[in-house]
This record gives C-alpha cells, sequence and structure tokens, in this order.
C-alpha cells in the first residue's frame, strides 16, 4: 500500500513539474516585456515565499532548527537565487523556446556533478553518448558561427545570456543533488525559506544592475499582473514544492526527466501565444537534444 502510495505522488508530482514549468517560460517572458528580470523575481518569490511560509507554519507543526534553516537557505541560493533568476534573466533577451531547450539539456549538469562530488560513480557509455549528443544538439540549435543560417537571415537575439544560462544550470543541478543529503525543514517550510533565502540574492542583483528600470513597476498591466500571479501560484507554490518532492524522494535521473517535457511545452506555448518559431536547423537541434537526453536517463530505474 506504502508503495503504490509513494508511486501515486511521484507520478503527481512529475505531471505538475513537466506541465506547470514548461508553462512558466511563457509567463517569465510575458513579465519580463514591462519587468527587469531580476525584479520580477523578487516580486514572484516574495509573494510566493511569504505564502507558503505562511501555509507551512500553519499545516506544519514540528520546529525547525537553526542548522535546518540555514540548509534550506543554502538550497534556496542556489536553486532560487542563481538557478531559477539567471532563466528569467535570459528570456529577458532571448526566445522562450530557445531558452527552454537550452534548459533541456540540464541532465547533463546532474550526472556531471553527481559523477564528481556525490555518487562518484562513473556514467556508463550510453550516458556519454547522451551527453555528446545533448551538447551537439545545443550547438545545431543555437549556431554560435552562422554555419548554418542562410545568408539573409540575421539573429534577432545575443549569444551571451547562454553564459548566465550555463552558470545558473549548474548551480540548478548542484543545488538539487546537495538537498536530499542535507537535513532541512518539512517540505513547505523548507520551500518557503528556499525562495524568501533566493530573494536576498535576486535583491542585490536588482539593486547592482536594474535601479534605473524600477519604475516599471508603475507600469504594470493587467497582463504583467496574471503573468506574475500565474508564476507565483502554478510556478511557485505548486510546481517548485512538487520539484521540491522529488529531489528529495527520487533518483536524480528521474527528477531530471522533466527537462524532456518542458521545452515541448514551452515551445508549443511560446508559438501560440507570442508567434515564435524555430528555425530548420533548430528543430533538428531540439530532436538532437532531446535525444540526447533520453539516452542519459535510459534503462535508469
Amino acid at each position: 500500500m506504502q508503495q503504490r502510495s509513494n508511486r501515486s505522488k511521484l507520478i503527481l508530482a512529475l505531471s505538475l513539474v513537466y506541465v506547470l514549468w514548461g508553462s512558466t517560460y511563457l509567463g517569465v517572458k510575458i513579465a519580463t516585456e514591462v519587468l527587469p528580470p531580476f525584479l520580477l523575481s523578487v516580486l514572484r518569490f516574495i509573494l510566493a515565499g511569504g505564502l507558503m511560509m505562511g501555509i507551512g507554519f500553519t499545516v506544519e507543526k514540528q520546529r525547525s532548527t537553526r542548522l535546518q534553516w540555514k540548509n534550506a537557505a543554502i538550497i534556496g541560493v542556489l536553486l532560487i537565487g542563481i538557478g531559477n533568476s539567471s532563466v528569467a534573466f535570459a528570456l529577458a533577451y532571448m526566445p522562450s523556446s530557445l531558452v527552454a531547450l537550452f534548459i533541456a539539456a540540464l541532465p547533463a549538469w546532474f550526472i556531471g556533478l553527481d559523477w564528481l562530488f556525490f555518487s562518484k560513480k562513473r556514467p556508463s557509455n550510453l550516458t556519454l553518448w547522451g551527453l555528446v549528443l545533448g551538447f551537439a544538439g545545443l550547438f545545431f540549435i543555437f549556431d554560435p558561427f552562422y554555419l548554418l543560417h542562410p545568408d539573409n537571415v540575421v539573429r534577432n537575439y545575443p549569444l551571451w545570456p547562454i553564459a548566465v544560462l550555463t552558470a545558473g544550470s549548474i548551480a540548478w543541478a548542484y543545488g538539487s543533488l546537495l538537498s536530499p543529503r542535507l537535513d532541512t525543514p518539512p517540505q513547505l517550510t523548507s520551500s518557503a525559506i528556499q525562495m524568501l533565502s533566493g530573494v536576498l540574492v535576486t535583491a542585490l542583483m536588482s539593486v547592482v544592475l536594474e535601479q534605473g528600470q524600477w519604475h516599471s513597476v508603475g507600469e504594470m498591466t493587467s497582463r504583467t499582473w496574471l503573468a506574475i500571479g500565474y508564476l507565483v501560484v502554478f510556478g511557485s507554490l505548486v510546481g517548485y514544492t512538487a520539484f521540491s518532492w522529488l529531489v528529495n524522494n527520487a533518483p536524480p535521473q528521474v527528477s531530471a526527466t522533466y527537462a524532456y517535457v518542458n521545452p515541448v511545452v514551452a515551445v508549443i506555448l511560446g508559438w501560440v501565444f507570442l508567434k515564435e518559431t524555430l528555425a530548420p536547423h533548430a528543430m533538428f537541434g531540439s530532436a538532437v537534444v532531446i535525444a540526447g537526453v533520453v539516452l542519459m536517463t535510459l534503462r535508469k530505474k
């Protein structure tokens, strides 16, 4: 009975992360039409973290130690402060579909960091081939040297945010692998602490880089508020809690599989609502990335 219950929780958590997080790329893209990315993250996670803390204190009666709070804060800095904010930053400059496809290579960071710092187990040859395929697919998607672009096509977005995305992906993978190895508060309280500690980093970045854009808060439209509301409720309260449960209760290879589905959801929504399209070479590269990710996690229980 317990095994069946855990399986049901696993399926539900994966389904929520698959679909809801795939749609958050659209939400962030819409919100950053008005707000600078770090300020958006501050507003989003102050609201979500405050609500989550209230729910946690009401539902979870267990008192947490200072060490547990510290551990949750470390994870929050890695996941929210660096990982999630890097995605919001990149979405301010690049199409949501391409950012999502870059994040599809996240299992490569999970596998590499797990090998180097945690399990110390060398990946199988199949997994290594998957890593090679994944990064080859990213090269096709972004085509940094214009090898595949027709002469009359000009890229309308910069490539330098990829460096920010890479740093964010590494921080996200490391924080996800570290989370189940640290003693943290109960689930809801831990998620709230992670969000609020991540806000400290994003607030600092906004102070340093975005002060001249803070006036945009007064320019927020109903479309912007709807996007933020969606991100708070479905992206953070529901989606982030489901992911936190996954990283603490499922193997890394399983919790990282959301990277298969999120790009598909993001590409479809970007096409429907933002009229984003993918060039033929990017579509081919997308298929290569997904094939590589499948190989990375093939035959994992």
